[in-house]
């Protein structure tokens, strides 16, 4: 279904990116909101969170309270290698280069990366969304190859996978395919959806 997921992609972006400032900043504030009470959220160590563009949900609110809470905040960085991902730390203020998408990475040494499966929570960003957990990237796959272990193994192991997003960005029901990875949860500024 490449074609209704393009459709999907372009109109869910577009509907983020109308989206004002002031109500990316109140959806960013409600979000951390739901997120800092959860027992995964506060539970959890080592988090994976990304820098928001595009009109993606900011969690930068999450993501200085993880950092007060004492937690590891990593993003994620392009393998220079292969199509997937590994995990840099995230401190303030640290230097940060752009990868070849013009996102930016944090500037460290290949030997601080860790990989997904050394997480405790994960907080990745998504396009759309249905209430089944099923989740819509941009389209690179990245997400999905880098989590592919998951198949093999219960929902139970490590990271716990939610994905963030503003609730406009929900699909009554979206078309999945043999190498999508589920999401554990998702929240939006208004609710979290435990799958």
């Amino acid at each position: 279904m490449p074609s209704n997921h393009s459709t999907i992609r372009r109109s869910k972006r577009k509907l983020r990116n109308q989206l004002t400032a002031p109500e990316q900043t109140e959806h960013a504030t409600r979000l951390r909101a739901q997120i800092g009470r959860l027992p995964a959220f506060l539970n959890s160590r080592r988090i994976a969170c990304y820098l928001a563009n595009d009109g993606e949900i900011d969690p930068r609110f999450i993501i200085a309270t993880a950092w007060n809470l004492r937690k590891q905040v990593y993003l994620p960085v392009l393998s220079p290698f292969l199509s997937k991902l590994y995990f840099a730390p995230y401190r303030s203020g640290m230097a940060m280069a752009k990868n070849r998408y013009g996102i930016d990475e944090p500037t460290c040494r290949p030997v601080e990366w860790v990989t997904a499966w050394q997480l405790d929570l994960m907080l990745l960003p998504l396009v759309a969304f249905d209430d089944n957990g099923n989740r819509l990237g941009m389209g690179g796959g990245f997400y999905d190859r880098t989590l592919a272990y998951r198949r093999a193994r219960t929902r139970s192991l490590r990271p716990k996978l939610i994905g963030l997003a503003h609730e406009l960005q929900r699909e009554e029901q979206l078309d999945t395919n043999s190498w999508d990875i589920p999401l554990d949860m998702i929240a939006t500024e208004q609710r979290i959806i435990s799958v």
